[in-house]
């Protein structure tokens, strides 16, 4: 594609002027208090908007609300106001690719597909059993988009991994792990297209331009939307537009004094988010959670201790101690009964499917690792988990099992020697996990460990959804066949199954379900027969939709599919 191409005259159109402070921060107090009001009363709606803001290697003491003094950060210290702060929130890994399968898929990295970077290797991917929560909400009917990096391979169109192919209708951004380390890139992708930018554009501006105008489109659409916002910032390297802003005279490196403007630039698109978010008029039906996705980078000569960004905690990325996995996460939302709340309680990335999934009615995926945060967000309380593990393959894992915290390094690991070595902390004392108590409490430290042993296994998932799939080899204008499949890979019956296929005007269609009962763990094949208007038929889209009742709930699935096209070209 050319530097002139439609699709990318679309993409910076208006990019150009994009502003780095918040329109949020212009909205008086009163004001925002006058928005929430109606929200807070009525509480979440049935099928509320929810917007997932990852930052790329933000340690959990680089933003004002958990105790930083040197970067400022208004906006999101804001949103911890009105909102919820976690002190106990976990990423799904010390690092970048497998903590985001965490956060995507509900597993934590002793059972998920991705559970290591590509370092030293090919990059790893994400395959066609991964349910992620962008594709759970596609099916429930909703509007979904991955802005930013997203951070699985290979860079290629048409294959499993990719964000249009594992639930997300609109994709723009980095495919690639390696390629998102590119502030400047020369190209980008949009959905399955190369977009050429000839390395004159700032990434992370371009994504919140098409963040915002994905929200307003959906807004307009009345449709129920999600929007996970991926952006890069702040990875090294540390590259900012022009110079570090307010942090340009401090006497600090230059790298700490882009780090530190990365930060605040981030802050101010947070905050363009929310005003975005009001004034489209759906921030008060919309829930916004932020976090970071592992603890503070010192790359390419950022200093973490000097902003003190991993906090109280030992480490940092990379590592499986506190700082290389305990995050900053904030919840927000105007309809959230709790505001200003501080909560201690431990969650961790792969609770973020199961929430969305409750939040937004729909039956919940079975063998999950993640559980529900719905009741923190509304004050009904969290049955909290009986402990929470990290596996980096032969290298480190970790297990918390509530006060205890074990440690345990492969053999010739950071000084581990043959045998590997065990480490167990107090968190409750002791939460830089500085005084190893493996030698004084033996017995907890034998349980730990045999704990981390059976926390290791293959994917326990069973199939999830519905499917609309085409019979191949069926020439255009000539009769088609089909299939729906649907799978309730969940823990309750659906009961009273309906399915029906909409088809164009003009075309005929033969085949339905009433009535029938989708047990756990079963799974159904429908096949319906469509007949186009004439020989000389165009291509057209169908949409199988599935409803059913399932914990006492109305539930609603949809599946698309164009027909009458090459396979290629409908993927």
């Amino acid at each position: 594609m050319n530097d002139l191409s439609p699709t990318r005259r679309a993409f910076l159109a208006g990019a150009g002027g994009l502003a780095t402070t918040s329109a949020m921060g212009a909205l008086p107090a009163a004001a925002h208090a006058a928005a929430g009001v109606a929200g807070r009363a009525a509480g979440f709606p049935d099928r509320p908007n929810f917007v997932i803001i990852l930052a790329d290697d933000l340690g959990w003491g680089e933003l004002g609300c958990y105790g930083q003094k040197k970067i400022v950060t208004p906006q999101l210290d804001r949103l911890a106001a009105e909102g919820i702060r976690f002190t106990s929130a976990y990423s799904g890994a010390p690092l970048c690719a497998p903590s985001r399968a965490s956060l995507l898929t509900g597993l934590h990295t002793g059972h998920s597909t991705v559970r290591e970077n590509p370092e030293g290797g090919p990059q790893l991917s994400m395959t066609s059993a991964d349910l992620t929560f962008g594709g759970l909400l596609k099916l429930g009917g909703y509007r979904t988009a991955c802005i930013g990096k997203w951070g699985f391979g290979p860079e290629q169109p048409h294959q499993p991994s990719h964000p249009n192919t594992r639930g997300f209708g609109e994709f723009f951004g980095f495919i690639g792990h390696r390629h998102a380390h590119q502030y400047w890139p020369s190209y980008l992708w949009h959905n399955r297209e190369r977009v050429q930018l000839g390395g004159k554009h700032y990434a992370p501006d371009l994504f919140l331009d098409r963040a915002k105008r994905f929200i307003k489109g959906s807004a307009k659409s009345g449709d129920p939307f999600l929007l996970y916002f991926p952006t890069t910032l702040p990875h090294a390297p540390s590259e900012v537009p022009g110079t570090a802003g307010r942090y340009e005279k401090e006497p600090w490196t230059r790298p700490n004094r882009r780090h530190a403007a990365q930060v605040t630039r981030l802050d101010s698109h947070v905050g363009e988010i929310i005003a975005t978010l009001r004034e489209a008029g759906v921030a008060d039906s919309t829930i916004v959670l932020f976090a970071g996705d592992n603890g503070p980078q010192r790359e390419k000569g950022v200093t973490p201790w000097l902003f003190d960004s991993n906090g109280p905690y030992r480490a940092d990325k990379r590592d499986v101690y506190e700082g290389g996995i305990r995050i900053p996460m904030i919840a927000w939302s105007p309809a959230m009964i709790r505001r200003g709340g501080v909560e201690s309680e431990p969650v961790a990335f792969w609770d973020v499917l199961p929430t969305l999934a409750d939040l937004a009615g729909l039956p919940m995926p079975d063998h999950l690792d993640g559980l529900s945060m719905r009741g923190l967000f509304t004050g009904a309380g969290f049955a909290g988990h009986k402990h929470l593990f990290w596996n980096r393959p032969r290298k480190a894992q970790a297990v918390r099992r509530g006060r205890w915290k074990a440690v345990r390094f492969s053999p010739g690991i950071a000084g581990a020697g043959p045998d590997g070595r065990l480490e167990l902390y107090d968190l409750r004392s002791d939460r830089g996990e500085r005084h190893d108590l493996a030698a004084k409490r033996p017995n907890i430290a034998s349980e730990l460990n045999a704990l981390m042993d059976a926390s290791v296994g293959p994917d326990p998932r069973v199939p999830y959804g519905m499917r609309l799939i085409e019979r191949p080899d069926t020439p255009a204008g000539e009769p088609h066949e089909l299939v729906v499949t649907l799978h309730n890979g969940s823990k309750v019956a659906w009961s009273g199954l309906r399915v029906h296929l909409d088809a164009p005007d003009g075309w005929r269609v033969r085949g339905s379900t009433r009535g029938k009962t989708l047990q756990p763990g079963a799974s159904t094949r429908l096949v319906f027969r469509v007949t186009p208007p004439s020989r000389e038929a165009a291509p057209r889209r169908f949409t199988s939709t599935a409803h059913f009742t399932a914990n006492g709930k109305a539930v609603r699935f949809l599946a698309r599919r164009q027909i009458g096209v090459a396979p290629d070209a409908r993927r």
